[in-house]
């Protein structure tokens, strides 16, 4: 046994007691418990050959620790005898397997720090590239929308001057969306781990449509009304592009996202969200200032009607589908736009025969057909549709509606070099007004959370900077001289 005394203290004379092993279930709480061994430290000699055992043992380290050491006897004897169940003469400390000279509490801090930034650093450069990789791809997205959606209506407006068959070009391009399954499988095979053949594919996405997959009542309960909603969305929007410029078409179609709303919160009981009510009426207003920018003449008044029904249409389509079928994975939206084509092509071809026959859509021979803008047209609506299905998987869903608005400016620009478009103050004031409204529709149901939290992230940054500022000012050179004492007494 002995003990070892700290330079300085012999008025206040330590012991550490070696041997008395206790355990942590019956460590002291109070100074009485331990009397015995109190009155046995004034007998132990200090031996000389543990004095560096316990040099750098845990205890003597709280005791000689400086300012963040043990300010009372109690504690000290209490910290010494085991209390909260510590015990340093229980572990064996090797002189070869320790430091010299561990490192100063300010080294610690520094090499804790320097982990913790290696760690921050990392995860914030991964973050920023996951960041950066979406906004990137945000940015194509966009891109593709906007040129897809403004080129088809372009190029549909280009191709009703010597092709006046608005229902026959919409049969023609859905009979596209065939090829929304083929091309979704390509990708499959191309990127997925785990390859599946076509048929292995095709049973796993027709468990869509439940557990005995797709039946004949299935597609005539499920698929069909859809098949019939897609193509009188397309219909209707066609056929208004030949009564209304191109422009005014685009614009009005973006209030379908407003009766999306409606609809979805008669129909599912959607949350009510004050700002989307503002949003429905911004989209009303605009459609009736854009009837009144014509001055409501029989042609506009026919061209906006269809254009609106078109919205209604995609809208009561989105919503149905969520009601009924609920959300698809990509694979089972891909399966489902292809079996949209199928029906097209089985049920909705003989439509353009009767509207042939009854010349109400006639044309003298196959060689007067644009074949050129009627491909150019499909290939377009279909990479819109794909990029608005499948986008998601790169991007955020906002950035991908943010294409549909700029695709108004776009088509403005382009009908201000070839159409005879007037943008009176009216039409501009209804432009913006259902923009606004759009925008307002993208907003998160909990914006109104965040906009909270940003603000008083705000404040409290401004209130800490004001502090340090004042802090600043009232620190002269002598108080930071005084700081600066301790460490050069050192």
């Amino acid at each position: 046994m002995g003990i070892r005394e700290f330079p300085g203290s012999a008025p206040r004379a330590k012991s550490i007691a070696v041997g008395m092993r206790r355990s942590p279930d019956v460590s002291p709480r109070r100074l009485s418990d331990i009397s015995p061994q109190l009155r046995q430290l004034k007998y132990l000699v200090v031996d000389e050959a543990i004095k560096e055992d316990l040099k750098w043992s845990r205890s003597v380290e709280d005791l000689t620790s400086g300012p963040v050491g043990l300010t009372s006897i109690e504690e000290r004897i209490l910290r010494i005898t085991g209390y909260y169940g510590y015990q340093p003469w229980a572990t064996s400390y090797k002189r070869e397997e320790r430091p010299r000279e561990p490192p100063g509490p300010a080294e610690a801090q520094a090499q804790a720090g320097t982990e913790a930034g290696g760690r921050t650093s990392r995860q914030r450069w991964t973050c920023s590239q996951e960041l950066l990789r979406k906004v990137f791809w945000g940015v194509a997205v966009v891109f593709c929308v906007c040129a897809s959606w403004a080129g088809s209506t372009q190029l549909a407006r280009l191709t009703f001057k010597t092709f006046d068959a608005p229902f026959t070009l919409t049969w023609f391009a859905t009979n596209w969306n065939f090829l929304f399954f083929p091309l979704y499988y390509a990708g499959h095979v191309c990127k997925s781990t785990e390859k599946q053949s076509v048929k292995q594919r095709y049973r796993e996405c027709c468990r869509f449509f439940g557990d005995n997959g797709l039946t004949l009542k299935v597609f005539f309960t499920k698929a069909a009304p859809f098949g019939v909603l897609w193509t009188l969305t397309n219909y209707l929007y066609l056929h208004a592009i030949k009564k209304i410029n191109a422009t005014d078409v685009s614009v009005l179609f973006c209030c379908n996202k407003a009766f999306v709303f409606l609809l979805s919160w008669i129909v599912l009981r959607d949350r009510f969200m004050g700002v989307r009510i503002v949003a429905a009426i911004l989209a009303i207003a605009g459609i009736v200032m854009m009837t009144y920018a014509d001055g409501f003449h029989s042609h506009s008044v026919i061209g906006i009607a269809l254009v609106v029904g078109s919205a209604s249409m995609s809208a009561l389509y989105k919503v149905l589908f969520k009601l009924l079928l609920g959300s698809a994975k990509f694979g089972e939206a891909a399966l489902f736009l292809s079996i949209l084509g199928v029906f097209n092509i089985l049920f909705i071809t003989c439509i353009p025969v009767i509207l042939y026959f009854t010349r109400v859509e006639y044309w003298n021979s196959f060689d007067d057909i644009p074949w050129g803008n009627l491909c150019g047209f499909s290939i377009l609506l279909l990479t819109f549709n794909i990029v608005l299905n499948f986008g998601i998987a790169v991007t955020y869903p906002t950035l991908m509606s943010l294409g549909i608005v700029l695709s108004v400016p776009v088509n403005a620009v382009v009908d201000h070099y070839t159409s005879q478009i007037v943008f009176n103050g009216v039409r501009v004031i209804a432009i913006i007004i259902i923009g606004l409204g759009f925008l307002l529709l993208l907003l998160p149901e909990e914006w109104d959370v965040w906009l909270i939290k940003l603000l008083t992230r705000l404040k409290v940054r401004k209130k800490e900077e004001t502090t340090e500022s004042s802090g600043d000012l009232g620190t002269g050179p002598q108080s930071r001289s005084r700081r600066a004492r301790p460490s050069f007494a050192r």
